[in-house]
């Protein structure tokens, strides 16, 4: 037995061992035909990238439907699934990090924590770290530690421990926040390997090959570009992406809390494939550049569904594309979240528990109008209600609410489908938008017959929604007996509470404010004396990246009908005779509702300046 043994015989099994076999004695055959009876371990447990995924299963990051989608593509590169799953955008890079963290026990870092020197320099090049996502954090005499964006892959620590000869500890931390760490820290450029890249692909071609343009838009480099812009906004928590066309520049901008900031911008000889390949996705017809096009891109990005609308319009160097990312996540339908509150938001309430009538919304674009009829809705919403709407385009999708997408093309037009959605026995009516007198008059219609009708208006305040249905050629007995309550909001930034800083305003501002009665309590006259306003103004900090600001909130003032302002109406009295008598009546003011924001701490004075009057 033993000489058997020696000569390395070839061992076979004799039994099948099940794959979630306990640990077990199984009878192995040598060559001599003598049974030999082996204790072997097998494994009982998940392997780690099996408990990684089921810790995102249970997290609810990840679905069956993206397990499947991944697995499929798996199979046919050879990745592991776990990347597959982040670079495909079903699940995001901080859902998979904090996964992997507790998995294996190991700490999330922030991107606060990275060194602001270089760490092994000489040991570990920045090639090396770029390619396996590695970032050194700290080194004594015995132990490195780094962040890794895959902790799953054991490769990457036995490498650096052998080029360094010391144990090495790891934490976890994102991809993106350990590239950016490593170009900051090792002070190197940008990668300039894509743009060559592109260049190379691209070459020269005539702009009329549709067919090469087509294949171009389809190159790997230009998805790329694409992809990197869609996530550049994404992390920037961007509502809007403009990709503008110059002579000698292709410019990205991206609009932040309501404020335009410029990119990295592409090569320039990318701007029409670029552009191709987005109107790809959002299958629009690439061999049109004469007419303006609009199309919509359902798309999966770190892990957030988001619906992207694009438009395009000609210009001199070729089509400027608008992409407006509407995430359907994120987005809250609630009052409180949205910063109403206090007496607009009382007046509000008070107009939406109304059983019949209209309620405008008026502001300029990008003011949250939709956002808010949205979150009224969501309010109206119950189940001995149905609610119809007419919207172009429908933006969110409402689970139990019928909305019905405008189409100019075949004459679904908004008076269209309200002569025919009046007829479905609707309680409520949401319409988009009253652009023109048939719309409106319709709307007015509809109320006069009990229905509870919601819609916006373009008006810089409440009173000019009156003033402007009137110039429409609605009648004004009509408005008097149909409109319940105007409600007029703006959009402010709000102030990062992480960097926020107190400072005393100037003596004439701080009177103003006490004039309004908008003293917060701990500032007012008191049994003794009277302590000093505090306002905040924006600094700047990792968190809100370098902005001063995180978010936005609305200010809003309401209107509501009283019997002074109809007379006002009958009378044909200005949107200034109306804003003042609502004043008189209690209305808070745009302005008023955006001082007490600041006092407050939520905003600053300048974003109130900059986007309400004081009136």
């Amino acid at each position: 037995m033993q000489q058997t043994l020696a000569r390395e015989p070839q061992l076979n099994l004799v039994d099948d061992l099940p794959l979630d076999a306990e640990p077990a004695t199984i009878a192995l055959e040598v060559d001599s035909g003598t049974e030999l009876a082996v204790d072997i371990a097998t494994e009982t447990g998940p392997t780690p990238e099996q408990a990684l995924i089921s810790a995102l299963q249970q997290r609810g990051k990840c679905t069956p439907g993206d397990l499947a989608r991944a697995r499929k593509l798996t199979e046919d590169s050879g990745d592991p699934l776990r990347l597959m799953l982040v670079r495909l955008g079903l699940v995001s890079e901080r859902d998979m990090a904090a996964a992997a963290a507790e998995v294996l026990g190991l700490e999330l870092i922030t991107a606060e924590q990275y060194p602001d020197q270089p760490i092994a320099e000489e040991q570990l090049s920045l090639r090396f770290l770029k390619d396996a996502r590695i970032m050194p954090l700290s080194e004594t005499d015995q132990e490195l530690t780094l962040a890794v964006a895959d902790p799953l892959d054991d490769f990457i620590p036995k490498a650096v421990q052998m080029a360094t000869c010391k144990h090495v500890s790891l934490q976890v931390g994102l991809p993106t926040e350990i590239q950016a760490a490593l170009e900051r820290v090792y002070e190197q450029p940008v990668d300039d390997d894509a743009e060559a890249e592109v260049q190379a692909e691209l070459g020269n071609f005539s702009e009329e090959d549709i067919e090469h343009l087509r294949d171009l838009a389809s190159e790997a480099p230009v998805i790329r570009l694409v992809n990197q812009i869609l996530q550049r906004a994404v992390e920037s928590r961007a509502s809007d992406v403009h990709i503008e066309p110059f002579a000698d520049q292709l410019k990205v901008r991206y609009r932040v809390d309501g404020i335009l900031k410029e990119g990295e911008s592409p090569p320039v000889s990318s701007t029409a494939a670029v552009i191709s390949r987005i109107k790809i996705m959002a299958k629009l017809n690439i061999a049109e550049r004469r007419l303006p096009q609009d199309g919509r891109i359902p798309q999966r990005i770190q892990g957030k569904e988001l619906d992207l609308r694009v438009s395009t319009v000609p210009t001199m160097f070729g089509e400027s594309v608008v992409m407006r990312l509407l995430d359907k996540e994120s987005v809250s339908f609630d009052f409180d979240a949205l910063g109403f509150d206090g007496p607009p938001r009382d007046r509000l309430i008070k107009v939406l528990e109304q059983p019949y009538g209209i309620f405008l919304v008026t502001g300029p674009t990008g003011s949250g109008k939709s956002t808010t009829l949205y979150t009224a809705l969501s309010r109206l919403n119950t189940e001995q209600n149905k609610i119809l709407t007419v919207e172009d385009p429908v933006e969110y999708q409402v689970a139990g609410i019928n909305q019905i997408p405008v189409k100019s093309s075949i004459g679904m037009t908004f008076a269209g489908a309200l002569r025919a959605i009046v007829r479905q026995d609707p309680d409520i009516i949401m319409v988009g938008e009253m652009r023109d007198l048939e719309t409106a008059r319709i709307a007015v219609q509809s109320a006069l017959t009990g229905h509870v009708v919601l819609s916006t208006l373009h008006t810089n305040d409440a009173a000019s929604g009156v003033t402007r249905l009137l110039d429409m050629g609605v009648e004004d007995y009509l408005l008097t007996s149909t409109i319940n309550g105007i409600l007029a909001q703006r959009l402010v930034r709000r102030l990062c509470p992480q960097c926020r800083q107190p400072y005393e305003p100037l003596p004439e501002l701080a009177e103003k404010i006490r004039e309004a009665g908008l003293m917060p309590a701990s500032a007012g006259a008191n049994s003794g004396a009277e302590q000093p306003l505090q306002l905040y103004r924006a600094v700047g900090c990792k968190q809100c990246n370098h902005s001063g600001y995180r978010g936005r909130l609305v200010i809003a003032e309401v209107l509501l009908m009283s019997d002074p302002i109809r007379q006002a109406v009958l009378s044909h009295a200005t949107a200034g005779d109306i804003h003042r008598i609502a004043v008189e009546e209690g209305m808070a003011t745009m302005y008023r509702d955006g001082l007490r924001k600041a006092v407050d701490g939520r905003t600053t004075i300048e974003e109130v300046i900059r986007v309400a009057e004081d009136n």
